[in-house]
């Protein structure tokens, strides 16, 4: 079964997130599409995918960086035959204020209602844009990655790839920035613990800066290990190799800053010598990618050089985490990548690599 770029396109640009299910759209592509939407073929490995085109309708600032079309970049590249027919669309939900507060204050969540619904052009708590729609498509990002986390847990997919924004790991319990509003990752990993009753999980952020609201959210808890490569000192000034945790979570933290220049060679190596051993100590049964691709050379934000291939190479290291120790359950969930071509290069490659 083969779908064209003209409708996979067509349809992640108009389908309602209400008609979207596990597969594809019932009936909009003709029966023989619709008879083979609900679950994967045995002969070909299917990666989830989260979209909505309301993620679209967060619109910071004029020539801001973190824009829509981001999201567009990574759709062309995934319209591609190769890549369409490995997908498995996972339809996205808006979160609840309850799963919000698994790890942002209540104070936190009132707060960015208020700077929405007021029409502030730029959160109170620091430096992230938001318009009218922020708040619908920031629920709708953290919810889309626990609809995905359902998926791999249930077996329907091993895999998925979360296409949302805004992004998320700078957010900190009681403060978004660095473009981000809720913390998509930290909240399907407390959501995976609190539902579906994983025990440990990893989180392994390779955006070029560090996820410092990540990092935070479990800094004293030792049931969340974090991995994270950045770029050192760089945005948003954490991220040393001496935070490693505190209380519980000691040990738990494991940071590998780099400088500016580094090349993917460098990256590949902190996953298998650092994270590898990491995580067949931990023995993780669920692990999450905080998925920021301007680590890519030539992104306009960051100064590190890892290839597209070098990406694929990281995506095999976690795919070999997780099916060592959680029976091959990998989300992962978009961060940065600001050049649009890059982004969908890299995009492509991690996919690819995912199924």
């Amino acid at each position: 079964m083969s779908v064209s770029r003209r409708s996979f396109l067509r349809l992640l640009g108009t389908v309602p997130v209400a008609a979207w299910s596990l597969g594809v759209p019932h009936g909009l592509l003709g029966g023989a599409l619709a008879e083979d939407s609900q679950m994967p073929s045995k002969k070909t490995a299917r990666v989830g995918l989260v979209y909505s085109p309301v993620y679209k309708k967060h619109v910071p600032h004029l020539s801001h960086p973190e824009r829509p079309q981001r999201l567009d970049a990574i759709m062309e590249a995934l319209a591609e035959p190769e890549l369409a027919d490995l997908l498995a669309r996972i339809e996205p939900r808006a979160a609840t204020e309850d799963e919000i507060r698994l790890c942002h204050t209540a104070d936190y969540i009132r707060q960015v209602r208020h700077d929405i619904q007021s029409g502030a052009e730029t959160l109170s708590t620091g430096d992230t844009d938001v318009c009218r729609d922020s708040l619908e498509a920031a629920l709708l990002a953290a919810g889309g990655v626990l609809a995905a986390v359902d998926a791999v847990v249930a077996g329907t997919v091993k895999t998925a790839f979360c296409a949302v924004r805004p992004p998320g790991h700078h957010a900190t319990p009681d403060r978004g920035m660095g473009f981000c509003i809720f913390n998509n990752v930290a909240i399907a990993a407390r959501y995976a613990q609190k539902k579906h009753g994983i025990s440990r999980v990893l989180i392994a952020d390779w955006d070029v800066h560090h996820g410092n609201g990540t990092q935070e959210i479990f800094y004293e808890d030792g049931t969340v290990f974090f991995f994270s490569t950045h770029q050192w000192p760089w945005y948003p000034g954490t991220g040393s190799a001496a935070e490693t945790g505190r209380g519980p979570g000691k040990g738990t933290t494991l940071n590998c800053p780099f400088p500016a220049g580094t090349d993917g060679e460098a990256i590949v190596a902190a996953f298998r010598e650092k994270l590898l051993p990491a995580a067949n100590a931990l023995k993780p049964e669920l692990v999450l990618i905080s998925a920021g691709f301007d680590s890519r050379h030539g992104d306009p934000l960051g100064m590190f050089h890892i290839s597209d291939e070098q990406f694929a190479e990281l995506t095999g290291i976690i795919k070999q985490i997780a099916g060592d120790h959680a029976g091959g359950r990998v989300v992962s969930v978009l961060e940065g990548g600001y050049s649009l071509e890059g982004l969908a290069a890299a995009s492509a490659a991690h996919v690819r690599a995912l199924a």
